[in-house]
């Protein structure tokens, strides 16, 4: 009697191992979707148009504009491989105003699970050196949109506008906040700006999951990040060069977080 119950634990054992093997070696082949949500914010707040914010350097701001180019994504998978999204389809306006340009819908992606992702801001330089014609829907869309100041000028990547007041100046005055490509004394810098944000937890994308990255834009930290920049001092609100643009650059590089990912 022993033996045999020592042979049915046995049996047991086994087949509790094959079982926990059979589902750690999930199989994992075919194509899937993912979402790249982008939730503005201003700080810990709900990102609002015309609503009052203050900043840092005391000024109380309202914002009428905010929209950013997003492009050229990349997702890495979690044995570091990675994933480069067609650049042909990578280029995405995501503007405040239009709730259905907040998430990125990524059609045919490998399954896998996925631990990060990077993404410029900006159209980057050898997109645009393709010309007018290598632009695809894409320039009338920058167009449509007012992301763009010519074809000679170049695509605007960050464009957020609005009025402020402070202490010293209490009649609002407007600011227009663009960056882009700058060229000053015939030097030419491009301001394109790439971003890499880990995963809170993986993105299991597989044929029958889509996974909802939720991506925190802070809108605050475009003129109050790291550095700080007062849009009510000056002759001009207006930033779109210059070496406050930098700054701003800087800034922009930084504003991005994810909060969490929605595998289901």
């Amino acid at each position: 009697m022993k033996f045999q119950l020592k042979k049915i634990a046995a049996i047991v054992i086994i087949a509790i191992s094959l079982f926990s093997c059979s589902n750690d070696d999930e199989v994992i082949s075919g194509e899937g979707n993912l979402k790249l949500e982008f939730d503005n914010t201003y700080g810990t707040a709900n990102f609002a148009f015309n609503t009052e914010y203050t900043n840092s350097n005391g000024e109380k701001v309202k914002a009428t504009q905010l929209k950013y180019i997003v492009s050229n994504i990349v997702l890495t998978k979690a044995d570091g491989t990675t994933f480069t999204y067609p650049k042909s389809s990578s280029y995405f306006i995501v503007d405040e105003a239009t709730t259905a340009s907040q998430i990125l819908n990524l059609a045919k992606i490998p399954a896998a699970d996925y631990t990060s992702v990077k993404f410029g801001i900006g159209v980057d330089r050898a997109q645009w050196e393709l010309g007018a014609t290598g632009q695809g829907d894409f320039l009338a869309a920058a167009q449509t949109a007012s992301m763009m100041w010519s074809w000679t000028g170049g695509y605007k990547f960050v464009n957020f506008e609005g009025n402020a007041t402070s202490a010293t100046l209490t009649t609002p005055r407007n600011y227009r906040v663009h960056t882009g490509k700058v060229v000053v004394n015939n030097v030419e810098t491009y301001n394109y700006a790439e971003i890499t944000i880990q995963f809170p937890s993986v993105a299991k994308v597989r044929t029958t999951i889509t996974p909802q990255v939720h991506i925190i834009a802070d809108a605050k930290k475009i003129v109050d990040g790291d550095n700080k920049i007062a849009v009510t001092t000056g002759t001009s609100g207006d930033i779109m060069g210059g070496d406050r643009l930098a700054l701003i650059m800087a800034n922009v590089s930084k504003m991005f977080t994810i909060d969490h990912v929605h595998n289901d």
